[in-house]
């Protein structure tokens, strides 16, 4: 019986913050903070999801 091994799946978290210092859904802001995150192959880069987050 032969084993094929898998691909290990590695995921890579981004992080950017930047001043938002504005109103969104009714409050106030400082910081936006994008956050993809993505999974890397030898020749591409595929974004998965992106994540929002506001301090």
């Amino acid at each position: 019986m032969a084993i094929k091994s898998q691909p290990k799946k590695v995921e890579l978290e981004y992080r950017y913050d930047f001043q938002f210092d504005r109103e969104w859904q009714g409050r106030f802001y400082a910081i936006k903070r994008v956050s993809p995150i993505v999974a890397e192959s030898d020749t591409e880069i595929v974004v998965i999801t992106v994540y929002t987050f506001y301090y």
